[in-house]
C-alpha cells in the first residue's frame, strides 16, 4: 500500500534541473514545412516531478526561470499537477526552449535546442540555499541534462549533491546524455563521473555508460545480459550505487516491445514489458520510467513490482502528446494487470 503524503521526510523528493518550453511542429510536419507549433512545458526533472506528484508523492521542483508570463504559465501547470514550486528562483531574461519534429517508423524524431544564456544556464554557486531545500526532504533527483547546459550549472549540481550528502538525503540520478548540449568545452567523461559517484539510485542506458565511463558491453548478447554487465562495471565506478534501472525498446516477432531491467541490492529483475502498436510521443518516456521506479522504491514495493510499475509508466507515456505522463496510479495498475487495451472506457 502506498503511504499517503503526510509531511514525512522519507517520502518527500526534491528535483533540480532546467525548466523548458517545447515547441512541437504541428501535424507531423517537418521543420521546413510546418505552419505552426504546439507548446508544451518540459524538462527532464520536471517530467519526473509531474508523474510522482500525480501518483500522490510530495515533490518540490527547483530551477531558475525569468519572471515573466511564459514561465508563470508553466509553473501554474506544474502546480495543477501537484508539484511544489515554492523553492523556484527567478532571474535572467530567457526561458530554455527546444523544438521538435515528429519521427515515425522510417525517420527519427529531431530536436533543436535553444538553451544558451537562459536563466538556468547562468545560475551560480551560492544562489540556492540547499540546506533549506533539504531540511524536510528524503530524496534528491537530478540528471545529466542539468550538468550539460553550462559549466556554472554543473558547478551548482555539485554544490547540491554535496549538500544532499551532508543532509543524509538519498540521491537519485539519470545519466541522460544529450550530445547536442555539451558545448562549454568539457567532455562529459570529465564532469559526470565526479557527480554520479554520489548516487544510490540511477537510471542509465548503455550508450551513456560508454560515454561517461568507457564501459563496453558485448553487443552480441541480449540486452538483459548487457544490462548485467553494465551494472557490474558501474559498481566499481559508483561506490554508493544500490539500484540501477534501464529501459529498452526491442523487436520481438515483428512487434516493437518496451521492456525494463532493475538491479537492486545485487539482484536482477526484468519486466516482460508491453507491445507498442502505436506511439504518439516517445519524448519523456525515460522520465516516466524513472518516476515509476522512484515511486516503487519510495513506497517499498518488491523489486519485481518496481520494475513492472516503472515499465508500465514508460509505456503509458508513449500514448500521450507532450513531455508529461498525464496518467494515474489506477491506469498504471490496470495496464500491469490487463496489458495494452484499445477498448473504450464508458
Amino acid at each position: 500500500m502506498m503511504q499517503k503524503p503526510d509531511g514525512n521526510k522519507a517520502i518527500r523528493l526534491a528535483a533540480f534541473g532546467e525548466f523548458l518550453l517545447r515547441l512541437h511542429s504541428k501535424g507531423g510536419k517537418r521543420f521546413q514545412q510546418t505552419d505552426g507549433y504546439t507548446a508544451y512545458y518540459a524538462g527532464a526533472e520536471a517530467n519526473v516531478c509531474v508523474l510522482l506528484a500525480r501518483l500522490g508523492m510530495q515533490v518540490d521542483y527547483i530551477s531558475c526561470v525569468p519572471d515573466n508570463d511564459l514561465a508563470a504559465a508553466g509553473l501554474q501547470q506544474l502546480r495543477s499537477h501537484g508539484v511544489g514550486t515554492d523553492k523556484m528562483l527567478y532571474g535572467g531574461e530567457k526561458l530554455g526552449l527546444y523544438f521538435t519534429e515528429a519521427g515515425n517508423s522510417i525517420r527519427p524524431t529531431r530536436v533543436i535546442y535553444d538553451r544558451v544564456g537562459t536563466a538556468y544556464a547562468d545560475l551560480q554557486r551560492g544562489t540556492i540555499d540547499w540546506k533549506s531545500v533539504f531540511q524536510n526532504t528524503g530524496y534528491f533527483h537530478w540528471s545529466g541534462v542539468a550538468a550539460a547546459i553550462s559549466e556554472s550549472a554543473a558547478a551548482v549540481c555539485e554544490e547540491a549533491l554535496l549538500a544532499a550528502l551532508e543532509a543524509g538525503v538519498t540521491i537519485s540520478s539519470d545519466f541522460n546524455y544529450r550530445s547536442k548540449l555539451w558545448k562549454y568545452g568539457q567532455h562529459p567523461k570529465d564532469v559526470m563521473p565526479l557527480l554520479l559517484q554520489h548516487s544510490e539510485i540511477t537510471v542509465a542506458d548503455l550508450d551513456a555508460a560508454n560515454v561517461y565511463y568507457g564501459i563496453e558491453t558485448d553487443k552480441k548478447l541480449p540486452q538483459e545480459q548487457r544490462f548485467e554487465q553494465c551494472y557490474t562495471a558501474l559498481q566499481h565506478k559508483m561506490p554508493r550505487l544500490k539500484t540501477l534501472g534501464m529501459s529498452f525498446r526491442k523487436v520481438q516477432g515483428n512487434q516493437l516491445w518496451y521492456t525494463g531491467a532493475l538491479a537492486h541490492e545485487g539482484k536482477f529483475y526484468f519486466s516482460a514489458g508491453f507491445a507498442l502498436s502505436d506511439v504518439t510521443d516517445q519524448i519523456g518516456t525515460g522520465d516516466a520510467f524513472t518516476a515509476g521506479m522512484l515511486y516503487g522504491l519510495m513506497n517499498n514495493y518488491p523489486p519485481q513490482t518496481i520494475i513492472d510499475f516503472a515499465t508500465a509508466c514508460g509505456t503509458l507515456k508513449q500514448s500521450i502528446p507532450g513531455d508529461w505522463a498525464i496518467i494515474s496510479k489506477n491506469e498504471v495498475e490496470e495496464l500491469m494487470a490487463n496489458g495494452v487495451s484499445g477498448r473504450i472506457v464508458r
